[in-house]
């Protein structure tokens, strides 16, 4: 099975991070029994000095460079990855899809209904390229900008009130589509470092999001598990 990451600034990461997709890779490695592979494009971190995503710096040096592999982009959103998610599915071959979208759409380019057409068109390029592709989609999160605007946390409601209906209505039974769940008892005063970006704990819950909705629906791999004393173990060494 080949997993393709595709996101903003949270799936990305800057240099210095963990990433949440690090961590998904080490749960696939204790739970998924079998062989898999992370695909995508592009293995870079963003790096804040040269504004582009140019860095290899991640927190474990240690994270193979197989595994480093996704779609993702610092300020990019449902606008900007569904031209390029048929040619990189069509590409890596990739069999299921684990997105984190749509913060950056609502805050910058598009409405709540502009942002789930973009949903809408990036699911149609994708089973253009592997009509049986896969895809766990996260609602937007919790974040810092939505306790200081309204009008913006009511987009943000109503934008994931139609990502349910997006996903219930183009769900199939050969190129199924799950809803995530937004990750339990997520704080941005801790799980994240400046109120959007996750910290290692954020990291870890949206890592379980994912892998617990792949579980629980599809039987891939197992629940998600992270020890307490690992999250502050990565909190000191970040």
């Amino acid at each position: 099975m080949r997993f393709m990451f595709v996101g903003d600034s949270m799936t990305i990461g800057r240099a210095g991070d963990y990433t949440w997709r690090y961590r998904m890779w080490q749960h696939l490695n204790r739970s998924f029994g079998g062989p898999y592979k992370i695909v995508g494009p592009r293995c870079e971190l963003y790096d804040a000095m040269a504004d582009a995503a140019v860095s290899t710096d991640y927190a474990d040096p240690d994270f193979p460079a197989h595994a480093r592999r996704h779609l993702a982009g610092w300020g990019k959103g449902w606008l900007h990855m569904a031209p390029l998610i048929g040619d990189a599915v069509r590409t890596a071959r990739a069999d299921v899809l684990l997105v984190s979208l749509g913060l950056i759409d609502l805050g910058f380019y598009t409405n709540s209904d502009q942002t789930a057409d973009n949903v809408q068109a990036f699911v149609t390029a994708a089973r253009s390229a592997n009509p049986h592709v896969r895809a766990v989609l996260l609602p937007v999160i919790p974040n810092v900008r939505a306790l200081a605007d309204a009008p913006f946390a009511d987009e943000c409601e109503r934008f994931n009130e139609l990502l349910a209906k997006t996903v219930a209505d183009l769900d199939t039974d050969t190129a199924p589509l799950l809803l995530a769940s937004t990750p339990a008892a997520y704080d941005i005063h801790t799980d994240t470092y400046d109120g959007t970006h996750p910290g290692p704990s954020g990291e870890h819950k949206l890592a379980a999001a994912f892998a617990d909705a792949m579980h629980q629906a599809w039987d891939v791999g197992g629940p998600y598990s992270a020890a307490a004393e690992s999250w502050e173990a990565s909190a000191t060494r970040r």
